[in-house]
């Protein structure tokens, strides 16, 4: 059994209700629900939340809700591992324990059922714990800088100010949509940035990440871009 678990708390403070805020159209969680349903991967689509209008909206859109995340799982401070993993000991105790399961966040228009079958291939094709999509930076992370408290300069790696940027390593940061991982990985709470994981690399043109207002509107123009490329 391979099971999808989308978390979908009912406080997020940045972008109020922006798990079923329209987006394209249509609710965000719905483009998650999508892209799940369309890949054909999945025996069970479910919904962890603790709110009941988030519940409704994501039943319309044809996943399951089959219980109620517990408070101790729904403050700003649960982590993604732990929602799935108390998300994956449900099933296994209700239905038959899960193979594999794979957290889609609600706010993630841009998964693509292709990626989710790609990244599938790739936790199959060893004994790796996750899979997730990765993209890598725009530019080098190791002439990076912060400023200070009176506004100054200050590099993170000032060794580097001399090293041409072919010369330094490729950075890569997860794309924020989705993560392939072991039911016991899950469980264990096994980190994922580690390596027991190996990633799917995608295009920077199709990550953005969705967290405050402003990520919201350039997604909405990414978007817009992306159906002009890519029609129907």
């Amino acid at each position: 059994m391979k099971l999808a678990v989308i978390p979908a708390r009912g406080g997020s403070k940045r972008i109020p209700r922006k798990n079923i805020k329209p987006f394209r159209g249509k609710p965000a969680i719905c483009w998650s629900i999508e892209a799940a349903r369309a890949s054909g991967l999945f025996d069970r689509i479910i919904v962890s939340t603790d709110d009941e209008e988030i519940a409704a909206v994501a039943l319309q859109g044809g996943a399951e809700v089959p219980f109620v995340r517990p408070p101790e799982l729904s403050n700003d401070f649960a982590g993604t591992t732990e929602v799935v993993a108390h998300a994956a000991e449900w099933v296994t105790e209700h239905w038959e324990r899960p193979e594999a399961v794979c957290c889609i966040y609600a706010t993630a228009p841009f998964v693509r059922p292709a990626d989710l079958q790609a990244a599938w291939n790739i936790l199959e094709s060893g004994d790796w714990a996750y899979s997730f999509p990765v993209t890598d930076f725009g530019a080098p992370i190791f002439r990076s800088f912060k400023l200070d408290d009176q506004g100054a300069v200050e590099m993170f790696f000032p060794e580097h100010f001399t090293t041409r940027s072919q010369d330094l390593p490729q950075a890569y940061h997860d794309a924020g949509q989705f993560y392939w991982g072991r039911t016991q990985a899950w469980q264990d709470g096994l980190r994922i940035f580690a390596a027991h994981s190996r990633p799917l690399v995608i295009p920077r043109w199709r990550v953005q990440d969705i967290d405050t207002p402003e990520d919201w509107a350039r997604a909405e123009i990414l978007a817009r871009l992306l159906d002009e490329a890519e029609p129907d």
